[in-house]
C-alpha cells in the first residue's frame, strides 16, 4: 500500500499546527519522522488514524482518496498505530489484549471464538518473529515483550500501514535491537512504517528515509546516507545544536545524599526497592540507569518525601530523612525535577508565575504572614522566564497551554532559582527535542559544576552516557552495578539494565 498525505493543514486557536504538510511512504518502506516539541507531527499523526479532520489536504491510499470519520474507519483502512505509552489492559491475557473490539464471535447468539483467534495471533507471531505467548498476562510480561503485543493488535487488524510512536521509549538496548529486526521483518513483508522518534542514532539505523517538520511543516527529507546526527538536528531546530556534553572532570567533595539498606514499597504494597546503597558526593553526577518500572520511581519519591522508607536509611547533608515531607526536604536544599512534570511538577490552570513558586509562594519575599505578594511573584517570574529561556507569551499564560520542553524549563527555572545541594532528576529530559535536551543538560551540568550533588535517573542510555560521572544500574529494584564513566560502555550497562551481573 502507498500513502500519501498531501497539503495537509490543521489550524487550533491560535496555532497553526500543520501548514501544507505534504509525506509519502511505500509498501515495504520504513520513513522516519523527526520533529521538535509542537511541530505538528502527533496532529499529523492524529489526522492519519481519524482523530482529527484537516481543514485542508487529502489522505490518499494507493491513489484513492480516503476521509476518516473516525479511528473505527481508519483501521478499517489498514491504519494501524502503536502509541508511546501501551494501551493494554494488564489482566488480561494476550489474546484478550489483541482482539479486544474485533473479538471473533460464532453461533447464532455471538460467543466468542477463542479458538480461532488464538490460533490466529500464534500464526501472526511467528510469521513476524514475534515471539509472543497468546495465553501470558499482560501484567507479568517484560516491557519489551509488551511492545510486541501493540504490534500484533495491528497486525491482528490487518495493517498495511504502521505507525510506531517512540516505540523504544521503554526498551533496553537490547530490546530495542530486537525491535528493529522485527520492524525491518515487517517492512520485508510489506507493511509500510513510519517510524516517529527523538533519537537520532535509532532514525539513521533503521529508516529509509527521513523526513523532518519544523514548525508545522516539512523542511527536508533525506536518506541517512545524505546526513549526519548534527545534521538532522539542526534541520530539526533551525540552527546548530550541541549534541555533546561539554563538562571537566568532576571535583568531588563531601558526600551529600548516602542511602543505606533502602527498602521501599509500591502502590501494592509490594517491594519496589530492595537493600539499596548509594552515596552522592558534592561536586559529581551519579546517572541511574534502567528500564523503566524496576524501582527507579518508588526510590526517587522516597527520595524526596513522596513515599515511606520501608527499611534502611537516608541522610541528605548530614540529616537523616525521616518521615519527612517535601516541604522539608526541599527545605534543606533538594532540588527535585519529577518523571512526571504534569503530575508531579506544575500545576495545569496555574500560570507560569504561579508554577514558578509552588515550593516558595509562603517565604519571603513573596509573603509575608498570611499576606501573599503578587508583584514579587511577577518580578522574580519574568527574571526566571529569561534567565531559563522559557518560551510563553506571558507570565499569567497557562502552564498547559505550553510546550513539553518550555513546560520543562519552567521546573527547572523554580528548582534551580535557589541554593541547593542535591538535585534528583528523574526523566529530566523525557519527550523533549535535541534542543530543549541540550539546554537542560547544560544547566545540569552547571549545577555540577557549581557543587551540587546531582542524581540522574533516566531510562535514556545515550543521556546516562553523556551526563555520568559514575554509572549505576538498577534492575529489579536493586543496584546490580556501579561503573565510573571511563568504564561505562552502551554494551556494559546494556547487560546491566537486562539483568546480567
Amino acid at each position: 500500500m502507498r500513502l500519501r498525505l498531501r497539503g495537509i493543514t490543521k489550524q487550533f486557536p491560535g496555532v497553526l499546527a500543520n501548514d501544507h504538510v505534504s509525506i509519502e511512504v511505500d509498501r515495504g518502506e520504513i520513513l522516519a519522522l523527526l520533529g521538535e516539541n509542537g511541530a505538528g507531527k502527533t496532529t499529523l499523526m492524529n489526522i492519519l488514524s481519524g482523530l482529527y479532520k484537516p481543514d485542508e489536504g487529502e489522505i490518499i491510499l494507493d491513489e484513492q482518496p480516503r476521509v476518516f470519520k473516525d479511528p473505527a474507519e481508519a483501521i478499517a483502512a489498514g491504519i494501524g498505530m502503536v502509541h508511546q505509552h501501551f494501551m493494554l489492559v494488564p489482566i488480561f491475557d494476550v489474546t484478550d489484549s489483541v482482539t479486544l473490539g474485533s473479538e471473533v464471535t460464532t453461533g447464532p447468539f455471538g460467543a466468542l471464538d477463542r479458538k480461532t483467534a488464538r490460533a490466529r495471533i500464534v500464526d501472526l507471531s511467528e510469521k513476524y518473529g514475534l515471539d509472543v505467548d497468546p495465553d501470558a498476562h499482560i501484567e507479568d510480561l517484560p516491557v519489551g515483550v509488551r511492545q510486541r503485543v501493540e504490534i500484533l493488535k495491528a497486525l491482528y487488524r490487518h495493517s498495511d500501514v504502521l505507525v510506531l510512536d517512540e516505540p523504544s521509549a521503554v526498551l533496553t538496548p537490547n530490546e530495542t535491537e530486537e525491535l528493529f529486526l522485527i520492524i525491518r521483518g515487517l517492512a520485508a513483508a510489506g507493511t509500510a512504517i513510519i517510524f516517529i522518534s527523538h533519537k537520532l542514532n535509532e532514525v539513521l539505523e533503521i529508516a529509509d528515509r527521513i523526513t523532518v517538520l519544523r514548525l508545522g511543516r516539512v523542511v527536508g527529507t533525506v536518506t541517512p546516507k545524505e546526513t549526519t546526527r548534527s545534521g538532522l538536528a539542526e534541520m530539526m531546530v533551525g540552527r546548530q545544536v550541541q549534541l555533546t556534553v561539554e563538562r571537566k572532570d568532576a571535583q568531588r567533595g563531601e558526600v551529600v545524599l548516602e542511602v543505606r539498606g533502602a527498602q521501599v514499597r509500591d502502590d501494592r504494597q509490594e517491594i519496589a526497592v530492595r537493600g539499596v546503597d548509594l552515596d552522592v558526593h558534592a561536586g559529581e553526577i551519579v546517572a541511574v540507569a534502567g528500564v523503566q518500572g524496576n524501582g527507579q520511581t518508588e526510590f526517587v519519591e522516597a527520595l524526596t518525601g513522596l513515599r515511606q522508607l520501608d527499611a534502611g536509611t537516608i541522610v541528605i547533608a548530614g540529616e537523616p530523612i525521616v518521615s519527612a515531607d517535601p516541604r522539608h526536604i526541599a527545605d534543606l536544599g533538594v532540588a527535585h525535577i519529577p518523571e512526571d512534570r504534569l503530575r508531579d511538577g506544575l500545576v495545569r490552570g496555574f500560570t507560569v508565575a504561579e508554577n514558578y513558586v509552588l515550593d516558595s509562594y509562603h517565604r519571603e519575599p513573596y509573603s509575608s504572614g498570611i499576606r501573599y505578594h503578587p508583584d514579587a511573584v511577577a518580578r522574580a517570574a519574568t527574571q526566571a522566564v529569561k534567565d531559563f529561556d522559557v518560551r510563553t507569551p506571558s507570565i499569567t499564560t497557562d502552564v498547559g497551554s505550553l510546550s513539553g520542553g518550555n513546560q520543562q524549563k519552567v521546573v527547572v527555572a523554580r528548582e534551580f532559582g535557589r541554593q541547593v545541594k542535591l538535585v534528583v532528576a528523574s526523566q529530566p529530559t523525557r519527550g523533549l527535542d535535541v534542543g530543549s535536551i541540550e539546554y537542560i543538560h547544560r544547566r545540569l551540568v552547571e549545577q555540577r559544576d557549581a557543587g551540587a550533588a546531582i542524581l540522574i535517573v533516566s531510562t535514556e542510555l545515550d543521556e546516562v552516557l553523556a551526563l555520568g560521572d559514575r554509572i549505576a544500574v538498577m534492575y529489579g529494584g536493586e543496584i546490580v552495578g556501579i561503573l565510573p564513566a571511563a568504564e561505562a560502555t552502551r554494551d556494559k550497562v546494556g547487560l546491566l539494565m537486562g539483568g546480567v551481573r
